[in-house]
């Protein structure tokens, strides 16, 4: 069953809400339709994978982490282009996420503008 993507929307996938809320409005104040999630599992939940265009997701989350969703999603088929931000990463880790398809990983705190640049080159992917 094909599925029909919002090319523009972005998925973000971060257990700490004020995270959430600051990329919300980034990505807002750019014109770029984003919707949040708490966690791996309300994301997967809500059947957003189909539509995001480019999912957001941080690392370290309870349950699900953003590598086991990346997992999961390249598991169903489902190639959305991700960009990994966390305050946890080491080397390893990065390599692992883009070997495994991730077009970014950034350590927070991160620059808004280099943020948006890579949401825009995942968008356009």
């Amino acid at each position: 069953m094909a599925t029909q993507r919002n090319t523009n929307l972005v998925a973000i996938v971060d257990d700490d809400d004020l995270v959430r809320s600051a990329l919300q409005g980034l990505l807002k104040s750019v014109g770029l339709p984003a919707q949040t999630f708490g966690s791996s599992e309300e994301f997967l939940k809500s059947g957003q994978q189909h539509q995001a265009g480019c999912l957001i997701a941080d690392i370290r989350m309870p349950g699900i982490s953003g590598l086991e969703l990346q997992a999961k999603l390249n598991a169903e088929h489902c190639r959305i282009p991700t960009i990994f931000i966390t305050a946890h990463g080491d080397e390893k880790m990065r390599m692992q996420a883009l070997r495994a398809g991730a077009v970014e990983f950034l350590a927070k705190p991160f620059d808004d503008e280099a943020l948006l640049e890579s949401v825009r080159a995942a968008l356009e992917s």
